[in-house]
């Protein structure tokens, strides 16, 4: 099946979010969508793919997987962003970083999937590029794919996401309520032991520290059950699974718990330069770190952060551009707000992201299952 969410994802919250539930982390209050789209002008689209079931068949499936495109803003591509990246544990890849740090811009959609369909994805967003400019026109695109990998349930090598799911993706994008869970490049992942994916969750600053917008989204697929954090308790020892007595709760893979990894898109209103880009990518390591993620050796924890508070940076390989331009940054020793939103962001994304995901079962019936609500709420005393 190849899904796009349509007038749900326009309109319809979940209501499987943490607060949805009663479950609330930290003191900063969310936006309106608690979502990366709180930002104005970020727009986020899903192509989810899942198909067959029973053993593997190579190039067949089962398949679990799918492609997430994050839209940055409504400019036309070549208008850039401050941004940067932040690496926590390098067992991981995510293209186009290199111009990002020596520039400090962005100048492209951004797209999440599987490890092995990063290729795929990158070109297609370079082709799509080319349909927006004039005939003939030249240009050159770097643009930004992060993956995570999901052959615990799905056929990886099959090799299922092809250009046309990544432009569905794109024509799907929206800045409504963001779909959760088992959906896009998130549907075959698996957070701390438990089904995981895509998640998001926004932030808001005081009106006195700017009023600025943090919004964050996060594709899950690292971190182990015994370390589970969630709200400062520990639970992930404390949760009882279905399969947990023939092992079928943590079959499927011959890799250890732990080795998987999160990429972490962090948007913002706010005016920052390029290094305090970085730092507010930097600081969503603290809200991996809140849910017990610890950036372990097999996992490639990536995060990427870009500012929508700057307009009018100059594209490249303008004669017409300015010599100079004005821009407009949040004073270092008032930034710490915007940290704080990050952190709080960040857990809550990773929390929803499991708390929307079902069961899934996949290639060889593999078993992941969801993380039980009403358990979760007893451990925190939440009625």
């Amino acid at each position: 099946m190849t899904g796009q969410q349509g007038d749900a994802f326009a309109g319809t919250p979940s209501g499987r979010k943490a607060r949805d539930l009663g479950l609330r982390m930290g003191a900063l209050p969310s936006g309106p969508r608690n979502a990366i789209t709180d930002v104005a002008g970020v727009r986020v689209g899903h192509t989810t793919l899942i198909s067959g079931e029973g053993e593997l068949v190579p190039g067949e499936g089962p398949v679990r997987t799918g492609v997430t495109v994050i839209v940055p803003n409504d400019a036309p591509w070549k208008q850039p962003l401050y941004a940067a990246p932040h690496r926590l544990n390098g067992n991981g890849e995510m293209t186009g970083l290199e111009w990002v740090r020596e520039s400090g811009t962005l100048t492209s959609y951004i797209g999440l999937t599987n490890t092995h369909s990063v290729g795929v994805v990158r070109d297609a967003l370079v082709a799509h590029e080319g349909s927006t400019r004039p005939p003939g026109e030249d240009y050159w695109s770097l643009p930004v794919v992060g993956e995570t990998w999901d052959g615990a349930l799905n056929d990886l090598n099959g090799f299922h996401v092809r250009p046309e799911h990544v432009r569905e993706a794109i024509a799907s994008a929206h800045d409504g309520h963001v779909p959760e869970g088992s959906v896009g490049g998130g549907t075959g992942m698996i957070a701390h032991g438990f089904k995981g994916g895509i998640g998001t969750a926004s932030r808001v600053v005081a009106e006195a520290d700017g009023g600025y917008t943090v919004g964050v989204l996060v594709q899950a697929n690292h971190g182990r059950r015994e370390r589970l954090s969630i709200d400062g308790k520990l639970v992930g020892p404390s949760i009882e699974l279905p399969g947990d007595a023939d092992g079928s709760a943590t079959a499927g893979s011959a890799l250890p718990e732990g080795s998987g990894s999160i990429i972490v898109i962090v948007a913002t209103d706010a005016p920052l330069l390029p290094h305090q880009c970085a730092r507010l990518a930097q600081r969503s390591s603290l809200g991996i770190a809140r849910v017990g993620g610890a950036g372990e050796n097999g996992s490639g924890d990536l995060a990427f952060c870009f500012s929508t508070g700057n307009s009018g940076i100059p594209a490249g390989f303008d004669p017409g551009a300015p010599v100079e331009y004005t821009v407009s940054a949040v004073a270092n020793d008032r930034i710490d707000p915007l940290f704080y939103a990050t952190i709080e962001a960040t857990e809550e994304a990773i929390v929803n992201a499991m708390l929307a995901s079902d069961t899934m079962v996949g290639k060889g019936g593999t078993v992941r299952y969801g993380l039980p609500h009403d358990q979760l709420l007893g451990l925190l005393g939440i009625a």
